[in-house]
Parts: C-alpha cells; sequence; structure tokens
C-alpha cells in the first residue's frame, strides 16, 4: 500500500505549478505607482524588446491572457469567412478549445490524422485538391503545435519545410508555442530557430506553463500582420488594462535565459521520470519522451491505484495510457517519490 500522503506533487500539467520566483518580483517591481494603461507603459515596451531580441528585429509581440486567446486573435488575422485551418486530429485549437476558433471566428478546422501529434508535407499535400473548389472550404492556415500534445518535437527542418511548401500554395503556417519553450531547450536551439528562421509566420508563446503566474503573447514574424493585431486583440477580449503586469512576466522569463532554464530542469525530470520505470514489466512509453511529459501504458489496476495519491490525467482509457507532466519547480525528490510508488504499485498489481 502507498504510504505518502494524498497529492504530494501533481504530474497532471505544468498548468498547475506555481510562479517562478524571478516572475513574482517582476511582478512586484511593476506595482510601483501609475502607469499608463493598455501598454503604453515601459515594462510592455520592455516586453517587445525582449521578444524581438529573441525572435528577430522584424517580430511584433502583443502580451495576451491566455493560449486559447493568443490562438484566436492570431487565426484571425489571416482568416476569410470561407477559409478553413489543416491542423493534427491531437491540436490543442481542435480539442481543448472549445471550439473557440470555429465559434469566434467562423472558420473550419480539418484535422489530419497523426500517429505522433506532427504533421508532415504529405498530409498537407492530400488536402489541397479543395482549393479553389466553391463547394469546399478553402485551406487557408497550417497550424502546428510545438511541442505537440503527444510531447513530440518539430525540428527546425521539419518546420521550415512545411512552412515552404505552405507559402508555395499560398498558405500561412502557424504555431501553438504553447511549450515552444520546452521543444527550444531539448532540441538546443534558439527560439529563432524553430520560428522566424524556419518560415513561421506567427505563433502563440507560452509563458504560464513555463513559470508565469498567467502570461501568453502572439508573435507575429510577418511585419504586414501587425497592425491589424491591435484590433483583433481588441475585439477578442484579449486587451489588458493594466498590461504591464502581464508584460513583467514575460520579460522575465526572457532575461538572461530563464525561460531555457525553466524548460530544460522541466524536461530533464520528464526524462528522469522515464527512465525510473523503463524497465518495468507490463509498462511501455506510448511515445518518445521529447519534452517534459512522458506518456506510459501501465496496467490497469496501478491507474486507478495511483490516481488516489497522484494527480495526472488519462490520455487513452481504452489502453490505459497516462499523461504525467513535470514542471520547472518539480524537484529530482518529486520524481524519485513518484517512481517509488509507481514500482510499488505496479508490482503490486502485478502479483495480485
Amino acid at each position: 500500500m502507498l504510504t505518502s500522503t494524498p497529492f504530494p506533487k501533481s504530474f497532471a500539467s505544468d498548468n498547475h505549478a506555481g510562479v517562478h520566483p524571478a516572475v513574482l518580483t517582476a511582478i512586484l517591481e511593476a506595482n510601483t505607482g501609475d502607469a499608463p494603461a493598455y501598454g503604453g507603459d515601459g515594462w510592455t515596451t520592455a516586453a517587445e524588446d525582449a521578444f524581438r531580441a529573441e525572435f528577430g528585429a522584424s517580430a511584433t509581440a502583443y502580451p495576451m491572457f491566455n493560449g486559447t486567446g493568443a490562438n484566436v486573435v492570431g487565426l484571425g488575422l489571416v482568416l476569410r469567412a470561407y477559409d478553413a485551418v489543416l491542423c493534427p486530429a491531437t491540436a490543442h485549437i481542435s480539442t481543448s478549445e472549445c471550439g473557440a476558433a470555429e465559434r469566434v471566428l467562423g472558420a473550419k478546422l480539418i484535422p489530419l490524422p497523426t500517429e505522433d501529434g506532427k504533421i508532415s508535407v504529405d498530409d498537407v499535400r492530400g488536402q489541397l485538391s479543395a482549393l479553389g473548389d466553391e463547394h469546399h472550404s478553402q485551406p487557408r492556415v497550417v497550424s502546428i503545435s510545438q511541442v505537440t500534445e503527444c510531447g513530440t518535437c518539430y525540428t527546425a527542418d521539419e518546420i521550415a519545410e512545411l512552412a515552404e511548401f505552405a507559402h508555395a500554395h499560398g498558405l500561412f503556417l502557424h504555431m501553438d508555442g504553447a511549450r515552444l519553450a520546452n521543444a527550444a531547450a531539448e532540441l538546443g536551439c534558439s527560439l529563432r530557430s524553430l520560428t522566424t528562421d524556419a518560415g513561421v509566420d506567427l505563433l502563440s508563446f507560452g509563458g504560464t506553463k513555463n513559470g508565469a503566474m498567467g502570461a501568453e503573447a502572439l508573435v507575429i514574424l510577418r511585419p504586414e500582420l501587425a497592425s491589424p493585431a491591435l484590433f483583433l486583440r481588441k475585439q477578442g477580449m484579449q486587451l489588458a488594462s493594466k498590461m504591464r503586469f502581464v508584460s513583467a512576466q514575460l520579460t522575465a522569463l526572457l532575461t538572461d535565459g530563464l525561460w531555457r532554464e525553466n524548460a530544460a530542469h522541466a524536461n530533464a525530470m520528464a526524462h528522469r521520470l522515464a527512465d525510473g520505470i523503463a524497465d518495468l514489466p507490463g509498462v511501455s512509453l506510448r511515445y518518445p519522451v521529447q519534452s517534459n511529459a512522458v506518456f506510459p501504458a501501465l496496467p490497469e489496476k496501478a491507474v486507478a491505484e495511483l490516481q488516489q495519491r497522484y494527480l495526472f490525467h488519462v490520455w487513452d482509457a481504452a489502453e490505459n495510457v497516462v499523461r504525467w507532466v513535470t514542471a520547472f519547480d518539480t524537484t529530482p525528490e518529486h520524481v524519485d517519490a513518484f517512481i517509488s510508488d509507481i514500482r510499488l504499485v505496479v508490482q503490486e498489481t502485478a502479483g495480485s
């Protein structure tokens, strides 16, 4: 039987984690006197400069409240009423945003089957026969997630190949970058190499999963799209009045590589967790560990027993695949205690 107290550390999501001390400090430092509202403050200017330093001089960043809002506002910049978005069947915009893009923008999402959360040029090519056909929604955007909802990463070359193909056919490439930091840390590259240099047109940048209290951004890498975003952000209810407190969080993450430090640590904890259960009989990984998520298949009884003590999600109930996510504040001690309980439960259920 397990002896640890219930829910000692959540492995359900990096959204369950607290706020990084440097981010809290930045918020407190921004809480000094009055400042112009709606982004006319020095903290937002600093955030804009920090994003340009990471993504290139032509990048424009708009701080926002959440990832769904950043995705919807970004897609709204390039979609017409009769357009469609091609995305993986696992895409967050398709499965976990309550139909926000379709409801707010009136656009059609076309989910593409995928084995590991990633789509390829061939997947996109198969949808282009609709171009020019008035009976079909027109493919306009290819949307990918980095990292994917399966915890896998696109390489810079894979993204560039998708971008080149999309642009050759008049399509835009959008990236849901909720965990872009984890991908860059895992691949040992810059944020720019996976976005600007690879041909991405626009992306949502995740801060909340990386240690922020609540801060995301829409990053536009095609200058001609930047101005309309001002109006769509307001229309989309993503314009913060006291924006300095959102911007300060993003600047903190983008200063002195804190985003990379946080993401690399979270990734390392996921690898530690996966390595700690690798030799257990009856346990296998559904996807390779390439970020801060682990997707193991467990004995059915083990899933129920572990969920009495730990928070985590079941990914595929039919095959008893669960999802464990680590965060910037997950410690080796948290992971090792979890591993010990996993090993105990799996061994007990195997013998029952």
